[in-house]
């Protein structure tokens, strides 16, 4: 059973892209219902940003991946493959581990990755589609993530989503302390958003969410340093036309601010400028708006040239924070050698015990019958040899057999090294890679 990731990313596929093959945890939950139907797709997660929709599975089948994903989004599957990428294995460990540090992110080293990443753990883990094995992989990548961040200096330097829409909010408006913002959705990407723009000095902030509760937790949060105003979801397009900056991270599968109510909030303001920033995907804001007069779009692929200068001294770091992950990605490889001889070592003192326990059986059976106890000892230790000699005996065979004479010189040198050292297990030699 190999490990796989199969997806698209901001390297791979536009906006376009990504949002069609977005999926949401309501969608997610149906779609596990289903495809526990499958025996070959039920040990896999799922991870589904702004940046990245990718499937990690444990699975024999590559191509099943595939073919779900375009089926699951109503792609055509040789669309995709233009833009999909697939790593196996030892490969695809080290993907996730980059992905979970934040090397793999569109804002390099950003922190909300990993919490992003056990989210999707969680959630298929209640939906019954982790494997204790699957599952190990991902506490491993967690590890090798907090190694990255405590080790290397990949996470120093503020640079996320929310620092970008603050800086940007500050470039093309002259006097940000008189800035009303407009937080449509109180999640992770906004809640970051919405702190950056408070500790910068707006003037108000306005919090728009489908749940009431948690726009007032996150007003609470935020009203020690800035005036906040929380409204309804159903009121947002009578009350776009107060704001001077939006941002949008709703994660709703339908746009929630179109043209029309940009154009009459534009008009009601008297074309003053409004700034949109649009963090989801599927994304949530009309690009159409563009073309008016006084409105200013930006999408999560347009925040990257705000970050340059930042970048510039996290990409130094990342470097380092690469090596680091190569040599986390090699140990892990190690322990799953060493876990897997344990495996192997454990299921042939299994069998050993076995034919002891079936040759002692026998015994008994023929020294209640009144057989001479000597001879009996005699041949339950010659049968026992000769059960416990028959393995390597075959090995031997085929390795003298192979083209490699090496196989054939190691496993006699092994076998004089047991004989000659049998008291000291430490002096075996083990078999190169």
């Amino acid at each position: 059973m190999g490990f796989l990731v199969l997806g698209v990313n901001h390297h791979t596929a536009s906006v376009e892209m990504r949002e069609q093959i977005a999926l949401n945890t309501e969608r997610l939950v149906q779609l596990f219902q289903d495809v526990r139907q499958q025996s070959s797709l039920q040990d896999m997660v799922v991870l589904s940003t702004c940046n990245r929709t990718e499937v990690y599975a444990l699975t024999e089948q590559p191509n099943d991946i595939l073919h779900w994903i375009a089926h699951s989004n109503a792609v055509d599957v040789n669309i995709l493959l233009r833009h999909v990428y697939r790593y196996e294995n030892v490969a695809a460990m080290s993907h996730l581990m980059r992905v979970a540090s934040g090397l793999d992110s569109l804002m390099l080293g950003e922190p909300q990755i990993l919490g992003q990443i056990k989210s999707a753990l969680a959630l298929a883990k209640s939906s019954g589609m982790v494997s204790v094995q699957l599952n190990r992989l991902f506490d491993y990548a967690f590890y090798a993530a907090k190694k990255v961040r405590t080790e290397t200096a990949v996470g120093e330097h503020a640079i996320s989503m929310g620092y970008a829409v603050a800086k940007l909010a500050a470039e093309v408006f002259s006097h940000v302390a008189k800035l009303t913002v407009l937080i449509v959705a109180a999640g992770e990407m906004n809640t970051l958003v919405a702190k950056h723009l408070a500790e910068m000095g707006v003037a108000k902030i306005m919090i728009c969410n489908r749940t009431r509760t948690r726009a007032e937790n996150l007003a609470q949060e935020l009203g020690a340093r800035v005036e906040v105003e929380v409204i309804d979801l159903e009121q947002l397009g009578v009350h776009l036309a107060r704001a001077d900056v939006v941002s949008s991270c709703t994660g709703s599968l339908h746009q929630v601010i179109d043209y029309a109510t940009v154009k009459q909030a534009l008009k009601q303001r008297k074309y003053q400028p409004m700034l949109f920033v649009d963090l989801a995907v599927p994304r949530d804001i009309d690009p159409k708006i563009e073309k008016l007069d006084g409105a200013y779009l930006y999408g999560i692929d347009d925040l990257q040239a705000v970050l340059d200068e930042n970048l510039s001294q996290r990409r130094q770091a990342a470097l380092d924070a690469e090596v680091f992950v190569s040599q986390l990605a090699a140990q892990f490889v190690v322990q799953e050698k060493v876990q897997q001889a344990g495996a192997d070592i454990q299921e042939y003192r299994d069998y050993a015990e076995q034919q002891r326990q079936a040759e002692l059986n026998l015994a008994l059976q023929k020294l209640a019958q009144g057989a001479d106890a000597a001879q009996l000892l005699t041949q339950l230790s010659q049968r026992l040899s000769n059960k416990m000699l028959h393995i390597p005996s075959c090995l031997l065979r085929e390795a003298a057999k192979a083209e490699d004479s090496s196989h054939v010189q190691w496993l006699n040198t092994t076998l004089q090294e047991i004989m000659t050292h049998s008291r000291d297990a430490k002096k075996y030699p083990f078999k190169p890679d």
